[in-house]
């Protein structure tokens, strides 16, 4: 994804990396390593079953997280890097103060996605979201090269699945 992908590939991966639970689960993981399944629910007490198994199916089937034997559920390189990411996100929207001076890591990363996904459609390759000043958007051209480069490196993230035939 290094040139600019068609808009649907843009909200796919937009809103992947967005969702709430895979955030995390890939930054709790980061933080604190491996995670075995049955702990799920006790490390990340906030989120439902439902959004657990959503959030670590989408990781695995993405080669965001893998299960170890004997450890359970671990970032791959890709994860790792995604983790990074969310980092880098998080401190520009909070130095910045998006979108609230204070709010939770999730709704930050949320917004720079947001304010990024723009930028990386054909529809709009040359343009940033409209941010709060020159400086602002200066500062965003790190957390979208950095993005940019993740998701060449991970395309199948942005990839929008074809429907299942029905039978």
């Amino acid at each position: 994804m290094s040139t600019p992908c068609p808009p649907a590939e843009v909200r796919h991966a937009v809103e992947l990396l967005a969702s709430r639970s895979l955030i995390r689960l890939v930054t709790e993981i980061d933080d604190n390593g491996a995670i075995p399944p049955r702990r799920l629910a006790v490390t990340l007490p906030d989120l439902s079953t439902h959004q657990l198994r959503s959030a670590s199916d989408t990781a695995r089937a993405h080669g965001l997280v893998r299960i170890a034997p004997g450890a359970g559920l671990e970032l791959t390189d890709a994860g790792a890097e995604l983790a990074d990411l969310y980092d880098a996100m998080a401190r520009w929207a909070r130095r910045h103060a998006l979108p609230a001076s204070v709010c939770e890591f999730s709704r930050r990363i949320r917004h720079v996605l947001d304010l990024l996904a723009p930028s990386l459609s054909t529809e709009h390759a040359d343009a940033l979201s409209p941010l709060t000043g020159d400086r602002a958007e200066a500062g965003l051209a790190r957390p979208r090269t950095l993005l940019i480069q993740w998701l060449a490196d991970n395309p199948q993230v942005a990839r929008v699945s074809e429907p299942e035939p029905v039978a």
